[in-house]
């Protein structure tokens, strides 16, 4: 159990440190060959934030829902396609532009 200096460090060692930045990514269903695309300000961690609202049954789009809830979790793969630099002067811009760009590619539903 940390004390509680050691409990102080840790949250302001997890609050400092960088994103990894963002970008866009894929989930992907290999037995339908559905896709869908999305955009995150921080690519890393996107994974865990959809397949909680997965298992959840809350997953947006509708679609996607449903892939998951045929397939089960190991029927869905994510797929980081671009990261963002963060020292862009618009990187909001940059990403729905990228988003628009691999939703066109990859005939993609958006997230």
């Amino acid at each position: 159990m940390m004390k509680g200096e050691e409990r102080q460090a840790a949250v302001a060692d997890y609050k400092e440190r960088k994103s990894a930045g963002a970008g866009i990514y894929a989930v992907r269903c290999p037995n339908t060959g559905e896709v869908w695309v999305g955009r995150a300000p921080n690519v890393d961690a996107i994974r865990n934030r959809i397949w909680f609202s997965l298992r959840q049954g809350a997953a947006k789009p509708a679609s996607l829902q449903a892939a998951w809830n045929r397939n089960g979790e190991g029927g869905l793969t994510l797929d980081i396609l671009e990261r963002i630099d963060p020292e862009e002067l618009s990187p909001q811009r940059r990403l729905k532009d990228r988003l628009a760009f691999w939703a066109a590619e990859l005939r993609a539903e958006v997230v």
